[in-house]
């Protein structure tokens, strides 16, 4: 199979395409413009492999796009490529939607084009999140059929995109299917995000800055989990469905950063002997900051037999051994340093 990513040097992206190039023959090429979040030492771990190929550019360049999907006729296309970040949405809303709305647009249009001309076989899986759904109380449960309510510029920009989508699925009988996952974590995340930035920060004893009172709760999903499921959605998924996929972790804020501060602890005391957890500091809450998101991932369970394997508890030990193992990456991700030449990153 020939496969197409979009952001396939980000966090998610960069996760799929390893665990494709590991477990099958498949060839896979990367489009990537390699913003801050896109890092192309992600994947220098194939850089011989001929399997895998890298184009660094941008899905809002309809050009560059449909030479592409012309040139090397995809058997799918993963859209991974996306801002994603609700603080960043809030400061600069306009790179949202150019890229999520503007960029999926013109994936969605290039695709078409390539596949009503070739008369053949495509699969278009659109990555998105369950940020779209909005915020739940205490009780319930997202599912396919939950309205969209999104709070934020940037879960507006990917409800926006998934709803062009499921147009082009609608009124041209596009070959689509739409995901909505939950919180991710693992491996390559982009320090700005909270797991991995409470680990950076408690190991350069920074404070630990949490939202509000930190009961803000959101259902957390391995990123390897999340791949596999992609990987089964790719395979056996319904044209024109939408599955969600999480974790089944429903956790509080507070208690990921009293995690991690548990763990490393044990594992990378501090040289005062302290908790790391002294460091923890609330801050004003966000605007429109969402109180809780909960997946019920019933469908995907139910139709592609697919489930989470990896539980909270040793996903996050896993990350942060990876943290820990891998300093090198996020020191110079810190330092803006995208550095193209091999880490030494160790894959968990």
């Amino acid at each position: 199979m020939r496969i197409l990513v979009t952001g396939g040097c980000g966090f998610i992206g960069s996760n799929f395409i390893l665990q494709t190039i590991k477990n099958t023959s498949n060839n896979v090429i990367n489009i990537d413009k390699l913003t801050y979040a896109g890092n192309k030492s992600n994947l220098n771990k194939l850089n011989n492999n001929t399997n895998y190929s890298f184009i660094k550019g941008d899905i809002c360049d309809f050009k560059l796009i449909s030479n592409t999907i012309n040139q090397f006729k995809p058997d799918a296309i993963i859209h991974f490529a996306a801002e994603s970040h609700v603080d960043r949405s809030i400061e600069n809303p306009l790179s949202f939607v150019t890229t999520n709305i503007m960029g999926t647009t013109i994936m969605l249009q290039a695709s078409l084009t390539f596949w009503q001309k070739e008369n053949r076989s495509l699969r278009f899986i659109h990555v998105s999140t369950d940020e779209v759904f909005g915020s739940l109380e205490s009780n319930g449960f997202f599912n396919e059929s939950t309205p969209y309510d999104p709070s934020s510029p940037y879960s507006a920009s990917k409800a926006g995109s998934d709803h062009l989508v499921r147009a082009w699925q609608k009124t041209y009988n596009f070959p689509s299917i739409v995901t909505n996952c939950s919180n991710n974590y693992g491996p390559f995340q982009f320090p700005e995000k909270l797991i991995p930035l409470m680990i950076a920060n408690c190991l350069d004893e920074k404070p630990l800055p949490i939202y509000g009172d930190g009961k803000n709760i959101r259902d957390w999903l391995y990123v390897e989990d999340h791949c596999n499921a992609l990987s089964i959605v790719l395979k056996h998924g319904k044209i024109g469905e939408t599955y969600n996929i999480g974790g089944s972790n429903e956790i509080q804020n507070i208690h990921i950063v009293q995690t991690i501060c548990e763990i490393l602890d044990k594992l990378k005391p501090r040289n005062n002997n302290k908790s790391y957890s002294e460091l923890i500091k609330f801050v004003t809450d966000r605007p429109g900051h969402d109180f809780r998101y909960a997946i019920d991932s019933s469908k995907i369970k139910d139709d592609l037999g697919w489930s989470a394997t990896e539980t909270f508890e040793t996903g996050i030990k896993k990350t942060i051994k990876w943290y820990l193992d891998n300093e090198p990456w996020w020191r110079n991700i810190q330092k803006g340093k995208y550095s193209q030449e091999r880490l030494g990153l160790k894959i968990v």
